[in-house]
């Protein structure tokens, strides 16, 4: 609900201004119909509406509501030591990560873990909550290709996802209401970011497996200057008999322009720099896709530019090849002649 429009119900119902409104009726009847970001702007309304707007309770409320996997027990106690509590926590999740380049690289220690906490919804009906830990100092994190799997490999979760007989029907209808929240924190430094895009960039069906997978992505600044990576939540669905589609995967990993995924170190040192320094703002439906596609362009751009490197190249070493054995010819001409 709208804060102007309450406000200006509050002044006819009353005959006054709201701040002569008992703060109890502020805050029981009106500051908990908010949404977050409405709740963030009557912060900025008044000095008694900045304080009453800063209990943490209406924050928790808030977040629990958006992100049902939070009110786990242990995330609770990870978030009460943010800075601001619950308000923190939805400063740094609710908001879109941009793809700005950091002032630097953080070279900070890395956090010893860090916990994913995953919402899945469809047609805004939740299907899937859940925490996931991920340890990050082992010598098998850092040197493998970063990948953290939601599901176990032969766990399953039942969906009301039904495939229908036209294949762009079904495809349509989870690109439209499929959305996932994938937000890591950082406990170590009480930081946090959903880095999922609001809507899927792609879904795409399997005709030889029928599978259906469903990607979600965040373009990144890369640990170089200039360049760019994404990171890439996929959701993949079985399809059943009678059509039923259940979740069969759900997984993050990160990769870089040349599609290869980057191991724990590299990702990580880019996910805590994006977690500290990123740029925060809501993001429009389809704006996700949009830079995705860009993206791709610029990851295709890159692609057949180093192709045509590698073309040149070629011919340099062919035309170097016969050059020398020409060469080598003559000279062996001028010793026997």
């Amino acid at each position: 609900m709208n804060f102007d429009s309450l406000e200006q119900n509050v002044e006819q119902l009353e005959g006054t201004a709201i701040s002569a409104v008992h703060p109890d009726i502020i805050q029981t009847h009106i500051l908990t119909r908010l949404d977050g970001p409405t709740l963030a702007s009557a912060r900025c309304v008044s000095s008694q509406l900045h304080s009453l707007s800063s209990d943490d309770c209406l924050w928790q409320r808030i977040c629990h509501r958006t992100w049902p996997s939070i009110a786990d027990p242990r995330l609770q106690r990870l978030i009460s030591d943010f800075p601001s509590g619950h308000r923190s926590f939805y400063s740094d999740a609710f908001p879109a990560l941009q793809p700005t380049p950091p002032p630097h690289h953080s070279r900070q220690p890395p956090s010893a873990a860090v916990v994913s906490a995953v919402d899945i919804r469809y047609h805004n009906k939740l299907i899937l909550s859940k925490i996931h830990d991920t340890e990050t100092e082992s010598a098998w994190f850092l040197c493998s290709p970063f990948r953290v799997d939601l599901l176990d490999p032969k766990e399953t979760v039942p969906s009301p996802v039904k495939f229908q007989s036209s294949d762009d029907t079904c495809l349509s209808d989870l690109e439209d209401n499929l959305t996932l929240s994938w937000i890591v924190i950082d406990p170590t430094r009480n930081r946090a970011a959903n880095f999922s895009s609001l809507r899927p960039v792609s879904v795409t069906h399997h005709w030889l497996t029928g599978d259906v997978q469903v990607l979600y992505a965040k373009v990144l600044p890369g640990e170089r200057r200039g360049e760019l990576v994404v990171s890439a939540a996929m959701i993949t669905f079985g399809r059943r008999e009678g059509g039923e589609l259940q979740l069969k995967e759900v997984s993050l990993h990160v990769e870089d322009m040349e599609g290869k995924n980057l191991n724990g170190r590299e990702s990580f040192v880019i996910l805590q720099d994006a977690m500290e320094n990123g740029e925060r703002r809501i993001e429009k439906i389809g704006e996700g896709r949009e830079r995705y596609v860009e993206y791709l362009n610029m990851k295709r751009e890159t692609r057949e530019r180093k192709q045509r490197r590698e073309r040149r190249l070629d011919m340099v070493c062919i035309a170097t090849a016969v050059t020398i054995f020409l060469v080598s010819l003559l000279v062996l001409f001028k010793r026997y002649s």
